[in-house]
């Protein structure tokens, strides 16, 4: 019992933590705590459960015409994971594009979004690995595979499930309908391409002992990629809020001094613990979380046009600034 309560523990909160690491990068229009936990439990619960399924079933299946367990295991570690799981994970990411458009405004968001309801797959995942390094070797077992699973491997599905939200998010900004289209196929692909890259070289061993390391180079390579991204993406949304809030600074809807802590993350920080001592943390966050919201809404409607209600969104935004300004810490 004490051993599947720590498979448990060291399967979901090492994800946890790593959920809220993606969701601190994500500097100036942070996504909504409540669907941020959906996506995680769609990775949980319907995608890590699904793929046990539809894996088992595919390797059974290989089996049974083959005879041959060796290329069952190949088969599903490189054709049927790939494609069963970036696709269940996927879907969580695709249902928020649909469903909840008006929170789906940038690539940062795709990367969020999609690495949040990989982590949640990722935690089931481990902790049924970590359980079985327990069922094999004992605790020795398991502290190895904590190890294996959390550091060595610890963020490989968030990176291969941003392939996805990033063509989602491009679709979603992109303005030309050719590109709508054909961005979010090519970023599954992406997602498909590099989690079976990863599998292979983890089922078939061409160098030896080696092709361990050069998978764990290339899985890493591709988190320092994204996180990148992610750097470049944030740029993108500081660079809007000190595009687009000038005009509001000349409205009058909030003052120079709102303006400047604005386009700093930092600043913004600073502003929000002050705000805690001082009581007015509710007023603050929710102004510094309405400027990136408005940013992004201009943005848009300077790019895609009235899509979305974008004009109406870009009132609102600035009816509720209007509204929280003389209560906000600058």
């Amino acid at each position: 019992m004490l051993a599947l309560f720590a498979s448990l523990l060291f399967g979901f909160i090492p994800c946890f933590f790593f959920a809220y690491l993606l969701y601190w990068l994500d500097r100036y229009e942070k996504e909504p705590k409540l669907l941020l936990g959906a996506v995680f439990l769609w990775g949980a619960i319907v995608a890590a459960g699904g793929s046990y399924i539809l894996n088992t079933a595919f390797g059974m299946t290989i089996f049974t015409v083959t005879g041959s367990e060796g290329l069952a295991d190949m088969a599903g570690a490189t054709v049927s994971a790939p494609f069963v799981e970036e696709t269940l994970k996927g879907l969580a990411v695709f249902l928020v594009f649909l469903v909840f458009r008006k929170e789906f405004d940038s690539v940062l968001d795709g990367i969020v979004y999609a690495g949040v309801a990989a982590l949640g797959f990722a935690a089931t995942e481990n902790s049924i690995y970590i359980w079985r390094g327990y069922v094999d070797q004992g605790w020795q077992g398991l502290l190895f595979l904590v190890f294996i699973r959390v550091i060595v491997v610890g963020l490989q599905h968030p990176f291969y499930t941003s392939f996805t939200g990033i063509g989602l998010a491009v679709s979603r900004t992109s303005r030309y309908t050719i590109v709508k289209i054909l961005a979010p196929f090519v970023g599954w692909g992406m997602a498909m391409f590099a989690h079976a890259l990863h599998n292979f070289l983890a089922t078939v061993p061409l160098l030896g002992e080696l092709t361990c390391f050069l998978g764990s180079f290339l899985d890493w390579s591709g988190v320092f990629f994204m996180f990148i991204i992610i750097l470049i993406a944030n740029g993108m949304e500081q660079r809007n809020i000190i595009n687009h809030l000038r005009e509001e600074v000349e409205l009058g809807i909030i003052t120079r001094a709102q303006y400047k802590t604005a386009t700093s993350a930092w600043a913004q920080t600073f502003a929000r613990m002050s705000a805690l001592f001082a009581g007015k943390f509710s007023a603050t966050d929710r102004f510094y979380q309405v400027v990136g919201e408005l940013a992004h809404k201009k943005e848009q409607l300077k790019k895609l046009g009235n899509e979305e209600d974008n004009a109406a969104l870009v009132e609102k935004y600035r009816a509720e600034l209007t509204r929280l300004a003389p209560q906000t810490l600058s």
